[in-house]
């Protein structure tokens, strides 16, 4: 990502959400209405700080939220084209409903709950900047990945040729690429229908 931003494929920027909470505290979260546990980010506090990350710009803005749709290399895919993206971040108990209304999509890094959204967001960073153009060193990794094409990623080797009698597999070491791309489609269908047979059944 680093070196992303250097060369000018990515700007990332963090903004504190305090930052926009009125009064000597700061306070951006308070109880929720109705009792409960915990305490709830501010929708007040929220929707300043999302404008002021807008700007004058059209950006897409994503609620990091347990109830979004799951993120997949689809949805990667789809958000790197996007010219800016403004991620928002929950955090204690979770966010005043009311936020909801206030950004475009709602997106989800697994059935799990974290303490806060910033990991989820640097996931999605991370999923996305490496799909735009000129960050990865060789142009053909991303199309030929695990879930671009909706399966596994097929086995790779490298040398040595054998280790602890575990060979290379030979149409590999054929030249033939005809024969080696059959065989990486093969790999990977079989991969896919033995680890993650949930994605076969997508079609």
């Amino acid at each position: 990502m680093g070196r992303a931003q250097a060369a000018g494929h990515a700007d990332l920027r963090v903004m504190d959400i305090r930052e926009h909470a009125p009064g000597k505290h700061r306070q951006c979260d308070d109880s929720p209405y109705g009792g409960g546990a915990g305490m709830l980010m501010k929708v007040d506090v929220v929707d300043a700080a999302i404008q002021a990350a807008r700007g004058e710009s059209q950006a897409k803005v994503i609620l990091m939220s347990p109830a979004g749709r799951p993120l997949t290399q689809a949805v990667a895919q789809e958000l790197s084209k996007e010219a800016h993206l403004i991620l928002v971040c929950g955090h204690y108990e979770g966010i005043d409903a009311r936020v909801e209304s206030l950004v475009d999509d709602e997106i989800s890094i697994g059935d799990f709950v974290l303490t806060g959204g910033e990991l989820a967001a640097l996931v999605i960073v991370d999923a996305v900047v490496r799909l735009r153009p000129g960050v990865l060193g060789n142009s053909a990794s991303p199309e030929e990945e695990s879930f671009s094409e909706g399966l596994l990623e097929y086995p790779q080797y490298t040398r040595p040729r054998s280790h602890k009698g575990q060979d290379v597999p030979e149409v590999l070491l054929s030249g033939n690429h005809a024969r080696i791309d059959a065989w990486r489609e093969q790999q990977s269908l079989e991969r896919t229908r033995a680890r993650r047979p949930d994605l076969l059944k997508q079609d």
